[in-house]
């Protein structure tokens, strides 16, 4: 629910304002190009924390930060709202990491010290937005990639109290690639 000191989302004037996202995240916030998030279905509640802290300068992207910069609170709850409300289009998972990429995501490496991604990202994928921890389901493998590597080098750091950081650091190329393959097909 919105404070009242932020007004709540407007899905239709999120659409009206959504046409500079189309060239990356697509009309219906599924990105035809991996390293693009699809943006589709994301809770509207992480979608404005990230682009909050994308134009407040908190995290940095080349592409998106410039993006946000004149957005106000208002248009952000807007374009959250819009997106969140759209259907997100899943993948699938490669099978050649089915085994690894699930083992990882329901389990972790406890040899590593990685928990289960699902602990906070849900069987499903499907995220947490009471918690603040973004839907992967259906995500890019590319662009799951590159943030986890952004967050194991400390790139990223707009994780609540270090937790993304803290795993992302213990875990392999080869975990961080099975894992952002699984995830795709989660749903």
């Amino acid at each position: 629910m919105a404070s009242a000191a932020q007004a709540a989302g407007n899905a239709e004037a999120g659409q009206e304002k959504s046409a500079p996202c189309q060239a990356c995240h697509s009309s219906d916030g599924n990105s035809v190009v991996g390293m693009y998030p699809n943006i589709a279905g994301q809770h509207s509640s992480y979608a404005e924390t990230q682009l909050k802290a994308m134009r407040d300068g908190q995290r940095k992207d080349p592409i998106m930060s410039p993006m946000a910069a004149s957005l106000s609170d208002q248009d952000i709850a807007d374009l959250a709202a819009f997106y969140s409300k759209q259907e997100v289009k899943h993948g699938s998972v490669p099978d050649d990491v089915v085994k690894s990429g699930g083992e990882i995501y329901r389990a972790g490496n406890a040899k590593a010290g990685v928990p289960a991604c699902m602990a906070c990202h849900g069987p499903q994928g499907l995220g947490n937005a009471p918690a603040g921890w973004p839907a992967l389901g259906g995500q890019h493998p590319e662009y799951i990639a590159k943030q986890l590597g952004l967050y194991a080098s400390g790139e990223r750091d707009t994780d609540v109290n270090g937790i993304m950081r803290d795993i992302a650091a213990r875990m392999s190329k080869t975990d961080i690639d099975a894992v952002s393959k699984y995830v795709s097909g989660l749903h």
